[in-house]
C-alpha cells in the first residue's frame, strides 16, 4: 500500500528523489526534482573502515540532513562495483571493506521507508550524462570514467545496457596489453592499468592534476605523456567502437580535466584503426556534469524505478 502511494506521488509536480554516489573516500548525495534540478547537495566522508553497516549508518544520517522533512519518495544509489540485475544487491566493491553481496536496497528501505534501487556508479554517471549532460543529444553512446579506476556505461536506444545479470559495462577491464600489469579483476594489462589515476602515478610519479598544470605551461614531457595516454585510450576504445558503433564517446572522471591534452591523440588513433563505416559521425567529447554525474544518474535511476 505504501509503495502504491509513493508511485502515485511520482506524478505530482513536486516529486523529489535522492541520488547517492558512494565512493571509497566520500558519499555524495543530491535531492532532485523531476526536471533534473538539484535542490540540495551534500558530501560526507565515507566511514573508515568502510564496512557495510558503517556506510549504511552514514547514508541514513546524511539522508536525514538533506531531506529533514522527508519530502523525497525514492532513493537511487551508485556503488563502486556491480549490482544484481534487479538493483537490490551490491555484489562487490573492491575499494570498500567487506562488501560482498550486501542487500543495500533492503537495508536502506528498512531504515528510510523509501523504495531504493542500486546500480554501478559508472552506470549512474552514464545515466546522469544521458539525462542532463553531454549524452543528452545522443541515443547511443559510451561513457568512460577515468579516475581511481576506469569504469564505463553503455547507453543503447536511450536506455542503460546492463546485460543479462546486470554486470555489463565494465569497460575499464577489457584487455589493452595481454602482457601488462595485473589487475584486481584477475585480468592482466586491462585498460584500467594504463588509464587510471594509480596507473598515471606508476607511469610518471606524478598526479594527473600536476601533469595537467605542467601541460598547460607547455612542459614537453607532460605533453608527450598526455599524447601517449590518449593513444592508449584510443586503442582501448577501438574494440568498443567496432562492437557498438556509438554516436559518441563521453569521457568523464577526474582525469578528464586534462582531456584537452589527450582527446586529439585518442581521435587520431581511432581514425587510424577504425573503418569509416564503424565511426561515421562519431564524436569524442568530455563529460559535462563533473562530480554531479553520479548523483544525478542515481536520482534518474530512482525516478525510473518508480515510473516503471
Amino acid at each position: 500500500m505504501v509503495l502504491r502511494l509513493l508511485v502515485r506521488g511520482l506524478k505530482e509536480v513536486n516529486s523529489q528523489v535522492i541520488g547517492i554516489d558512494l565512493g571509497g573516500t566520500a558519499i555524495k548525495l543530491g535531492r532532485y526534482a523531476t526536471d533534473g534540478t538539484c535542490l540540495q547537495s551534500l558530501s560526507v566522508a565515507t566511514p573508515q573502515p568502510s564496512t557495510p553497516e558503517a556506510v549504511v549508518a552514514a547514508m541514513v544520517d546524511a539522508i536525514a540532513q538533506i531531506d529533514p522533512e522527508s519530502q523525497t519518495i525514492a532513493i537511487g544509489v551508485g556503488t563502486p562495483g556491480p549490482a544484481d540485475a534487479e538493483g537490490r544487491i551490491a555484489k562487490v566493491a573492491i575499494n570498500l571493506t567487506g562488501w560482498h553481496d550486501v542487500p543495500l536496497a533492503e537495508w536502506l528501505e528498512a531504515k528510510t521507508d523509501k523504495p531504493t534501487i542500486v546500480a554501478n556508479d559508472a552506470n549512474c554517471a552514464g545515466l546522469g550524462e544521458a539525462w542532463l549532460g553531454a549524452g543528452r543529444r545522443f541515443q547511443n553512446f559510451i561513457l568512460l570514467t577515468l579516475g581511481t579506476g576506469v569504469g564505463g556505461a553503455i547507453i543503447i536506444d536511450g536506455r542503460l545496457f546492463t546485460g543479462h545479470f546486470g554486470a555489463a559495462g565494465e569497460l575499464g577491464l577489457i584487455t589493452l596489453n595481454p602482457d601488462g600489469p595485473k589487475c584486481n579483476s584477475g585480468n592482466q594489462g586491462s585498460l584500467e592499468q594504463y588509464l587510471s589515476v594509480p596507473a598515471i602515478r606508476r607511469r610518471t610519479g606524478k598526479e594527473p592534476a600536476e601533469l595537467g598544470a605542467l601541460a598547460k605551461s607547455g612542459d614537453a614531457k607532460a605533453l608527450t605523456f598526455w599524447q601517449e595516454y590518449g593513444s592508449d585510450l584510443g586503442i582501448g576504445l577501438t574494440s568498443l567502437i567496432y562492437v557498438l558503433t556509438p554516436e559518441a564517446v563521453v569521457i568523464g572522471g577526474g582525469v578528464s580535466a586534462s582531456s584537452e591534452f589527450f582527446i586529439s591523440s585518442a581521435k587520431a588513433e581511432i581514425e587510424r584503426r577504425v573503418m569509416p563505416t564503424s565511426r561515421y559521425c562519431l564524436q569524442i567529447l568530455p563529460a559535462e556534469l563533473g562530480n554531479f554525474a553520479g548523483i544525478s544518474g542515481a536520482a534518474k535511476l530512482a525516478f525510473s524505478k518508480l515510473a516503471g
